[in-house]
């Protein structure tokens, strides 16, 4: 019996953290992963447009290219890309800024074979002051 045998046996899908070097402060300061490895996926929290030092990155776009930096470092540290990344759910609190968010999206998913599913959410406020997006993807890890 393998390993994976084994542990689908047990009932316990492997898990492991998924902690970029520039958000090592992040599981400590707001006590969740930036990205989590169950299984065959790769879950990957709700990224923003702040730098590593946290600051919030000033301007829309500027801003939705940040989150979509950090998704990359995320699916980077993980061993995978946007080609591998399966669903996508973005929350704006301007739904007018859907097409500046489809533009940004492009440059990152440019494989028209490989897009996400994607679901987009308008809401009234995100964690800190001055967040225009959040971009949260999972992604299917190779065998």
């Amino acid at each position: 019996m393998n390993e994976n045998q084994k542990i689908q046996i047990k009932g316990n899908p492997r898990r492991e953290a998924v902690v970029p070097k520039d958000m090592k402060d992040i599981p400590e300061k707001f006590r969740y992963s930036p990205g989590v490895k169950a299984g065959p996926f790769l879950f990957i929290a709700g990224q923003v447009g702040r730098d590593a030092g946290m600051k919030v990155i000033e301007g829309k776009e500027a801003q939705i290219i940040q989150a979509f930096e950090n998704v990359k470092k995320v699916l980077t540290e993980a061993g995978v890309s946007f080609d591998d990344v399966v669903d996508m759910v973005t929350y704006v609190t301007d739904m007018r800024d859907l097409q500046l968010l489809m533009k940004v999206k492009d440059l990152y998913f440019t494989n028209p074979e490989r897009l996400p599913a994607w679901t987009a959410i308008g809401t009234t406020v995100l964690a800190n002051p001055g967040l225009f997006v959040e971009v949260k993807c999972t992604a299917l890890l190779p065998e």
